[in-house]
């Protein structure tokens, strides 16, 4: 400390120097513990801080669930009648006026075109509220802290369980049209987790790209529609390649993509008949990399803007 004299004779007390003097502010922010608020935490820290919202995300799934049809006088009812009615369309038009059955029989177009339907919505859905999991929940995301990939895999998890409660009318007609269950029918399970890691991982990367462009929700049932006529939702996606002629290459890539991979999988563990009672093994390889590649792929993507949702 150090004294000085003014010209009316008092005296001035200078402060001693700071020893912050000259840090910068990130140096300043290291020395005393300070990060911002909000921060990406790294990718291990994520996973953690994930699973410790593992009640919040399963809550969360079932309270949206049972929101969805609240207003409706069927309730929960609609979540089978309306891939149900959707199903029945199909069949008046792709199994009787254009006939794109493929030469199968009733007792199996039935029920490949029902299991076709509920599997493509499941992945449809999960796309679908994805793409609004961050932009239609902002005042949830500015609100409170939370690893925000809970949103959307909360949101496929809801699908799931409609999923789920849909598979109940859905061995209703498995038994209506003579296919009961057997011992292929627990492939179900492992074809389920795949698509729902799937399904999971999209949502994710829809995630990130509704919550920069809103807009995006408007533009996805057009996409999402084209993408069911193009996985063979309402006829045998092999037979209408044939028959059109399509390149040889072309029709890999189409009986490839993931929707119909994980159809095929389904049909096959529930159907009896369907593939000549046999799936080429590449049909489990093909699912099990698309559920890795979306997975993991869309939760990295998702992680890197993790602290640029809900803010601007």
């Amino acid at each position: 400390m150090s004294e000085t004299t003014s010209h009316k004779g008092a005296v001035a007390v200078s402060a001693p120097p700071s020893p912050d003097d000259g840090l910068s502010p990130a140096e300043l922010a290291a020395k005393y513990g300070l990060t911002v608020s909000g921060a990406r935490p790294s990718l291990v820290q994520y996973v953690r801080q994930l699973w410790g919202r593992r009640h919040f995300i399963l809550a969360f799934s079932q309270a949206k669930l049972t929101a969805q049809y609240s207003q409706a006088k069927l309730g929960q009812a609609w979540q089978v009648a309306t891939p149900l009615l959707n199903a029945a369309v199909y069949f008046l038009i792709f199994g009787l006026l254009l006939g794109a059955r493929g030469g199968m029989e009733h007792d199996v177009y039935v029920p490949f075109l029902v299991t076709g339907v509920f599997v493509f919505t499941f992945t449809q859905s999960s796309v679908m509220a994805g793409v609004r999991s961050i932009s239609g929940n902002l005042g949830l995301v500015r609100a409170l802290h939370f690893p925000r990939a809970s949103l959307p895999i909360s949101f496929s998890l809801q699908q799931l369980q409609q999923l789920l409660f849909s598979m109940i009318v859905l061995v209703l007609v498995l038994a209506a049209f003579g296919h009961f269950p057997r011992m292929s029918w627990l492939l179900v399970l492992p074809a389920l987790v795949l698509q729902f890691v799937f399904n999971s991982g999209l949502a994710m990367v829809m995630a990130r790209l509704g919550a920069k462009t809103p807009d995006l929700a408007q533009l996805m049932p057009f996409v999402t529609r084209t993408w069911m006529y193009a996985s063979g939702v309402m006829f045998p996606l092999d037979y209408m390649l044939s028959k059109a002629h399509a390149p040889g290459w072309l029709a890999e890539v189409m009986l490839a993509n993931p929707a119909a991979v994980y159809m095929d999988l389904m049909r096959f563990a529930l159907i009896d008949g369907y593939g000549n009672d046999y799936l080429p093994d590449h049909v489990w390889a093909l699912a099990l990399g698309w559920a890795l590649v979306a997975g993991i792929g869309g939760f990295i993507y998702f992680w890197k803007a993790e602290e640029r949702y809900g803010r601007g």
